[in-house]
């Protein structure tokens, strides 16, 4: 019996097949919250960027915490700090394999679901005192503190 010679030049070219094939096929993560409110229809706010109205879905590359805003018109406002933890393998270095080697799409979605409180009502009476108050303060020179956003206090879950 005779061997058959090595063909380096076969070994290369099913390398590089290989290695083509797996670029090809290479994973993909797609990250995203979930934000539902009852009612629906609040405005959201994620990180100081609006991003719609409940029911959204908002993509995010990393995991953290997330400040969220949601805002309706009769409504409470909620101010959240919401963490955002992934699963085992969106952490380093499992990351790295399913980020870029996956054979299929994964996806890692975060629901938040919030209800939202109805403002109470406010007496005509109650108002017309205060409204009184603070036209008398201006009269006197009186300076009334702005309502700034920063003055809220933010919820942490």
């Amino acid at each position: 019996m005779r061997a058959v010679p090595p063909l380096p030049k076969l070994n290369r070219l099913l390398t590089l097949f290989g290695l083509v094939g797996l670029v090809l096929v290479s994973g993909c993560m797609r990250r995203q919250m979930i934000i539902q409110s009852f009612p629906e229809g609040a405005a959201v706010s994620v990180d100081h960027q609006p991003v719609g109205y409940t029911p959204v879905a908002v993509p995010f590359h990393y995991n953290g915490t997330r400040e969220i805003l949601l805002e309706k018109d009769g409504f409470k406002t909620v101010r959240v700090k919401q963490p955002i933890n992934g699963a085992w393998y969106t952490y380093p270095p499992f990351s790295l394999f399913t980020d870029n080697f996956a054979t299929r799409e994964i996806r890692d979605s975060q629901r938040f679901n919030f209800q939202l409180e109805p403002m109470g009502q406010v007496n005509d009476q109650d108002l017309t005192d205060r409204a009184e108050n603070l036209r008398g303060q201006v009269l006197q020179g009186s300076i009334t503190p702005s309502m700034q956003r920063d003055q809220y206090i933010w919820e942490t879950r």
